[in-house]
């Protein structure tokens, strides 16, 4: 058998069956582009597979070293990546710059990070690990835009056609003198390579002679800068002072450029992918470093607690009341799973769970509350209650106690609403209740929540919090 053989053998012992077959095919079969920093949840909606059963299954291939994992910092606006790194301890807190879009932006994991996979050199050599050799629209594709990015072969034939006044390659230490018309409007310069950008701002007056712009690629990252021109004929001097090729482009940017490379698809983030239980359990200590912190905007916390666990163990004894809160433990840990999440911790008979939206927490929370009646019957007839709280809001993605947490007013706030629980109701927040497919849910369920004024322990103000019957 040979080693890559062997590989697909174990993957196909730890990953869903089909799962792990359709990856197959696709390290077997598929284009060199379609092996480049992989877009998992386009690959699940192109073959209809599970979303949370694919990505464990990527993630187990990558541990086996079928896949390599990278952490691509994005360009919110624009979908170009600004960095590539192979762990998010590489990842900084300073302001990204893009050049292409002329702007800053304070990192977050929700869209900013996105995590892909790129077969490994050991199972099939694909040309992007080599990106320097790729051909020049090739690169822009498979390297600098993201996997969000939508664009197809005819509208890249489109973009070259009515929007690209020039693009070609520079060795180091080449320079090409062009002529170009440039018209009124937008006009940018700009390389992937050294993420250099420079605009020019044509003014619809009209001149026959000849201007002239020089601009050289320094690879320092340098600000995006504007020079003013007039419609005509541009005499553009293009420098590589860089040690590698550059792979400039002159683009005409307006709105129908904007739509033609606006276009996006879902794509696997940092915050998403931190939500997978598969990623929790590989990936317990190498995600973050201990001084390390990055921003979430907006993620979903579910608390749970057993209702008179302490009763419980006076009641039944030591040894069947631990037997009920391992099944319980069981139980939740599955719910969680299965609609998306991850348990970050459990804390005596309480469990803390993560979830990427609010809806997908409160199916969650329903399934757990039906459920929970079986692990008592089962044994001794007890009645279990479970009391669970639910708060959406920003964060802060930290590593405690040698694990990837989470930390900030969000997770306090999200405690505190599981506390006011008593009964089998359900306790949520208006940003839980608010988001238009948890409305939709309990809409279908039937379900009315009942709006409340209350307070937290330790929260100035008062709350409104809803109670799910």
């Amino acid at each position: 058998m040979s080693e890559t053989q062997a590989l697909f053998a174990a993957l196909r012992e730890t990953a869903d069956a089909a799962t792990a077959a359709a990856i197959e095919r696709l390290v077997k079969w598929g284009a060199d582009r379609d092996l480049v920093r992989i877009n998992v949840l386009a690959f699940v909606a192109a073959r209809g597979l599970d979303e949370e059963s694919t990505i464990a299954a990527f993630l187990h291939a990558a541990q086996l070293g079928i896949f390599e994992l990278s952490w691509d910092v994005l360009c919110p606006t624009c979908g170009g990546v600004l960095d590539i790194t192979t762990s998010l301890k590489d990842v900084h807190k300073e302001p990204y710059e893009c050049a292409l879009c002329s702007r800053s932006f304070e990192l977050s994991l929700d869209e900013m990070v996105e995590v892909v996979f790129t077969v490994s050199p050991r199972v099939r050599k694909i040309a992007a690990h080599d990106p320097h050799t790729l051909a020049f629209w090739d690169y822009y594709r498979q390297i600098f835009w993201s996997s969000a990015v939508d664009l197809s072969d005819q509208e890249l034939e489109k973009l070259i056609a009515e929007f690209t006044l020039d693009a070609r390659v520079l060795g180091p230490g080449e320079q090409a003198s062009v002529l170009v018309q440039v018209p009124e409007g937008w006009v940018i310069v700009f390389d992937p390579v050294s993420h250099f950008g420079h605009y020019m701002k044509v003014a619809a007056e009209h001149t026959g002679d000849v201007q002239k712009l020089a601009l050289a690629f320094e690879g320092a990252d340098p600000p995006t800068e504007t020079t003013p021109l007039k419609s005509g004929p541009l005499q553009l001097t293009m420098t590589n002072r860089t040690g590698t090729r550059a792979l400039p482009v002159v683009w005409i940017e307006n709105r129908n450029f904007d739509e033609l490379v606006g276009k996006r698809r879902p794509n696997l983030t940092a915050k998403r992918i931190f939500t997978n239980q598969t990623f929790r359990d590989l990936y317990r200590t190498d995600t973050l470093a201990v001084d390390q912190s990055l921003k979430i905007v907006s993620l979903t916390f579910l608390f749970t607690d057993l209702k008179g666990s302490t009763e419980l163990y006076a009641r039944v004894g030591d040894l069947v009341a631990y037997e009920l809160v391992r099944k319980h433990f069981h139980l939740l840990n599955a719910i969680v799973a299965a609609e998306g999440g991850a348990v970050v911790k459990t804390i005596g008979d309480a469990v803390m769970a993560t979830f990427s939206t609010p809806d997908r927490a409160l199916a969650a929370a329903l399934r757990m509350r039906e459920a929970i009646r079986d692990v008592g019957n089962d044994m001794r007839q007890e009645d279990l209650l479970l009391k669970i709280g639910i708060h959406e809001g920003p964060c802060l993605a930290v590593v405690l106690n040698d694990h990837q947490d989470y930390f900030g007013q969000t997770v306090n706030v999200a405690a505190r609403v599981q506390g006011l629980a008593t009964s089998r109701s359900i306790f949520a927040t208006s940003p839980v209740v608010g988001y238009p497919q948890t409305s939709a849910l309990l809409q279908q369920s039937g379900i009315n929540a009942v709006p409340q004024q209350r307070a937290l322990r330790g929260i100035a103000d008062e709350l409104e919090v809803y109670e799910i019957p």
